[in-house]
C-alpha cells in the first residue's frame, strides 16, 4: 500500500466533512418542521439525530485535546438546524486540520479516557477518527431513510462517491 495512515486519516476526515455537506444541504432544503417532526426513530428525528452526532464528535475531540468534556450525556437539547450546521462545519475543520498535523506515529498514541456511559476507554488516535466517521456514516443513514419519508431522496453520501468525485482534486490540493 502506498497510502500513508495518515493520508488514509485525512481522506477519513474529508470524507465525513463532504457527506456532512449532503446530508446538512438536503435537510435544510426541506421544510423545518419536517426536520424537527417526531419519527419511528432511535433519535425521533432528524434534527436530534444530528446533534447527536455532533456532541459524540465534540465529546471524542476533548479527548484527542487531552482535556475533560462537560457532557453527560450523548444526547443534548438541539439547537436550531442553522447553528448546528455552523458548528459541524468548524467540528470537521478542526477533524481534517488535526489530523494533517499529525505524523503516523502520532496517530497511534494512545489516548485513556472515560466513556460517557461507564467504563474506560483506550483508543489509539487513528481508532478514534475513524471512530467518528464510522459513527457519522451510520447515523446519516438514519437521517437519510428519514429524508425518503419526506419524499426527498438526497445524494448519495458513500466513501465511493467521494473518492471518484471529490478526493483526487482534494487530495491534489494539500
Amino acid at each position: 500500500m502506498t497510502d500513508s495512515i495518515r493520508t488514509l486519516a485525512r481522506m477519513f476526515t474529508a470524507y465525513k466533512a463532504w457527506a456532512d455537506d449532503v446530508v446538512y444541504t438536503s435537510v435544510s432544503a426541506i421544510p423545518g418542521e419536517e426536520a424537527l417532526k417526531p419519527r419511528q426513530t432511535l433519535f425521533g428525528n432528524m434534527v436530534h439525530t444530528l446533534n447527536h452526532l455532533h456532541v459524540v464528535d465534540d465529546i471524542f475531540r476533548a479527548h484527542l485535546e487531552g482535556r475533560p468534556h462537560d457532557y453527560t450525556s450523548r444526547n443534548a437539547t438541539d439547537p436550531p438546524l442553522a447553528e448546528l450546521w455552523q458548528s459541524v462545519k468548524q467540528m470537521d475543520r478542526w477533524y481534517i486540520d488535526h489530523v494533517a498535523a499529525l505524523s503516523d506515529a502520532e496517530l497511534h498514541e494512545r489516548i485513556a479516557f472515560q466513556f460517557i456511559g461507564g467504563g474506560d476507554g483506550n483508543m489509539s488516535r487513528l481508532e478514534i477518527v475513524l471512530h467518528v466517521v464510522n459513527h457519522g456514516t451510520y447515523h446519516r443513514g438514519f437521517v437519510s431513510d428519514m429524508l425518503n419519508q419526506v419524499g426527498v431522496r438526497p445524494p448519495a453520501g458513500d466513501l465511493t462517491v467521494f473518492l471518484r468525485d471529490v478526493w483526487p482534486a482534494a487530495s491534489a490540493a494539500g
